[in-house]
């Protein structure tokens, strides 16, 4: 079995193949590409931890959300923070259609918004600047399920708007801080084993 960490960089998508957007299988080699499959997704504006693997058992054993499997994110917001949202991300939440559970939140630092302005995405970069002193700030949340756009959703919940986010870790393997943005390599037996799976002796 194959299992290589990836870090995914913005503007590309979790797919094999697209026909308007580069892929995360065009960073490799056309012999890894055609065996790889991305484990789980991140949306194309989403970088950070991602495997690949032939080993079609590791989706279900990591990623499926009554695994229960933790992913940590960090993130910047914008929007204010107080212990009462905190209180509320890290308890559970009820959105449209979807019921996010308990999770660990981690504030790192607090900003005005022009102080981030590098890590905005160009086509809204215009519209958060109206606002250069409003409130910012950079977190990480590790949640449990890995429900779609959870992340996101939870924080806009609380009145706070995400426009940058990474993936650091999934159970206890984390993001390689030696690897560039579209970099990967294979990973060590230690860190398949941190996934519960188990490098074969054949390749």
């Amino acid at each position: 079995m194959l299992y290589y960490m990836f870090n995914k960089p913005q503007g590309c998508v979790t797919a094999r193949s697209d026909a308007l957007h580069r892929t995360v299988m065009d960073y490799f080699p056309a012999e890894l590409a055609a065996v790889l499959h991305p484990v789980g997704r991140l949306d194309k504006d989403t970088c950070g931890l991602l495997i690949l693997t032939d080993d079609g058992d590791l989706d279900f054993r990591i990623m499926q959300p009554n695994r229960h499997v933790s992913k940590t994110y960090f993130f910047y917001a914008l929007g204010s923070i107080d212990a009462d949202k905190i209180k509320r991300l890290e308890s559970g939440l009820s959105m449209s259609g979807m019921t996010a559970r308990s999770a660990e939140f981690r504030l790192i630092r607090q900003y005005r918004i022009a102080e981030l302005e590098a890590f905005m995405p160009e086509y809204r970069r215009e519209r958060y600047l109206r606002n250069p002193q409003g409130p910012a700030f950079s977190a990480c949340l590790s949640v449990h399920e890995g429900k779609k756009h959870e992340v996101k959703r939870m924080l806009e919940t609380v009145g706070c708007r995400i426009f940058y986010l990474r993936r650091e870790s999934i159970g206890g393997l984390t993001l390689d801080p030696a690897l560039s943005e579209g970099e990967y390599r294979q990973l060590t037996d230690d860190e398949i084993a941190s996934l519960g799976a188990e490098r074969s002796t054949t390749r």
